[in-house]
């Protein structure tokens, strides 16, 4: 089973970023962490601050993986291209969040990404992305 975490922008600064809201561990030591526990899953991990970058990544996996965890940060409440390449894609995606988009402002109650995503995980942390993971499972 193949399975990719895609992050979108300002991710690359978790452990460093608000702290309170979105933890003190870095996204990497979390990502080890779940490539030790889950051996028999091929899990690979993309992160860039570029819309671009992640619709040609989403184009790139999303005939030949079983799954893609998708965090498109802000971009989940903006891009109508992620949300046109997630939808254009064969592999399923499952939404998450680290905080609870809910709790925070209006605009990020928004996901162009949820119509066309097999399911949503939010405001559980890093462990959403777990539980994404074993959703696929």
């Amino acid at each position: 089973m193949r399975i990719i975490i895609i992050n979108g922008p300002n991710l690359n600064l978790l452990g460093k970023r608000e702290p309170d809201v979105y933890g003190n561990a870095t996204f990497e030591d979390f990502f080890k962490e779940l490539q030790e526990k889950y051996t028999k899953i091929k899990l690979d991990y993309f992160q860039s601050n570029i819309e671009g970058q992640l619709i040609d990544k989403l184009h790139e996996v999303g005939f030949d993986y079983d799954g893609i965890i998708m965090n498109a940060a802000a971009y989940t409440h903006t891009s109508v291209g992620i949300a046109d390449a997630v939808k254009a894609i064969k592999t399923p995606v499952i939404e998450v969040h680290i905080s609870n988009v809910y709790s925070r402002e209006e605009f990020r109650h928004i996901s162009y990404i949820a119509p066309n995503a097999k399911g949503i995980i939010v405001g559980l942390g890093l462990k959403g992305y777990e539980l994404a993971l074993q959703a696929f499972l």
